[in-house]
């Protein structure tokens, strides 16, 4: 009988997925994300648990997860671009940098469409007096829907460029090119540089170098993400120490990958504390008893064992250069994860978080009645 290959079910490329409407999984590297989680986890050798003396046990599990990319025919994102003196560019941002990077981001896709250095573009970043609108940085949305804005507001800016230059050079714009330094006649018997464009353009003209377009989405694609951690349990006390956590990701094309990294680990350092530490405890008359850092905890380094993050990419045809999201997914993984190591390692299920010494203590204790 062959053998079954692990998750056989699991999603794939054109499979239906269900959020609110049933839509189809234009991209899905789910299957990727997992062969290559488990070899960065040794999973084969560790599963499911080891004995490492004889009060401590070391287990390993794992949790998959889809999110969303925005609120589909919900959200809304804008920008708006302007051909500066001298050529350079300003991009007007709608949407927060809440330190995901976002503006970084955004200023490469304008960047790219420009065809120029990312150092041309300007960026001012939101002002709700002053800035095209946004919904908001949330609900995993910035990278797939507003750089959806960028791309169309760039494409739109290119046009008016086009127009310009040519009529500086007597021509009609299907006569032109752009090649983001110049425009340029298409038998290349002619050219104007942007900056003489930019310079012009600054003087007795009707035509302002201004572009804003907004975006918004029908579908929301799903990212997708393999977790795995592997925790040691003390089965004398119900101490739970995270030792490796292990993830991959796939959210399309990876726009900028350190800031996709970094996003990715500061997620995951949010779902291990909800998972193993923060806990809201409230008095009979509704007082909340830890109302400060020393009361409520949330992980340190030391407590976050070893962190490893990994990408496999796909492309989605709906987003910016194949962009999907990454903001939330990050979150998703660690709590199952987690509670699926301590079930392998001690065969203690805790369906409550956070997953505290006392509740896998108890469960050790209810083990042996």
């Amino acid at each position: 009988m062959p053998k079954k290959k692990l998750f056989s079910n699991a999603a794939k490329e054109n499979h239906l997925y269900i959020l609110i409407l049933a839509l189809t999984a234009n991209s899905c590297n789910l299957d990727k994300c997992l062969a290559r989680c488990k070899e960065m986890m040794n999973w084969d050798a560790k599963y499911p648990y080891k004995m490492i003396s004889k009060t401590k046990v070391r287990g390993v599990g794992m949790a998959l997860a889809m999110q969303g990319s925005a609120i589909s025919n919900v959200d809304v994102a804008s920008v708006a671009l302007k051909v500066n003196d001298d050529g350079f560019y300003s991009l007007m941002i709608g949407a927060s940098d809440m330190g995901t990077g976002c503006d970084t981001i955004l200023a490469q896709m304008a960047a790219d469409c420009l065809l120029c250095d990312v150092d041309n573009i300007i960026v001012s970043g939101v002002n709700t007096d002053t800035s095209p609108y946004d919904s908001g940085s949330y609900a995993s949305s910035t990278t797939y829907l507003t750089g959806m804005a960028v791309v169309k507001t760039a494409a739109s800016l290119i046009s008016k460029i086009k127009k310009y230059g040519a009529s500086l050079l007597n021509l009609t714009e299907e006569e032109v090119d752009f090649d983001g330094s110049y425009i340029y006649k298409l038998d290349k018997t002619k050219k104007i540089s942007l900056k003489d464009i930019a310079n012009s353009s600054m003087c007795n003209n009707s035509n302002a170098l201004y572009a804003s377009e907004s975006h918004s989405s029908p579908v929301s694609p799903p990212p997708f993400m393999v977790g795995m951690a592997e925790v040691e349990v003390d089965l004398e006390t119900g101490k739970v120490d995270l030792i490796n956590y292990k993830a991959v990701v796939d959210c399309g094309t990876v726009i900028n990958p350190n800031l996709a990294r970094v996003q990715t680990e500061g997620g995951l350092v949010q779902g291990i504390g909800m998972a193993l530490f923060e806990d809201i405890n409230y008095d009979s008359f509704g007082r909340l008893r830890n109302n400060s850092f020393m009361q409520y905890k949330i992980p340190t380094r030391q407590d976050i064992g070893n962190i490893e993050v990994d990408f496999r990419s796909s492309y989605e045809p709906t987003g910016p250069f194949g962009a999907k999201s990454i903001g939330e997914i990050v979150i998703n993984t660690p709590a199952p994860a987690i509670a699926n190591a301590i079930y392998n390692a001690c065969k203690v299920r805790i369906r409550e978080l956070p997953i505290t010494p006392e509740k896998v203590y108890f469960g050790l204790l209810k083990n042996e009645d």
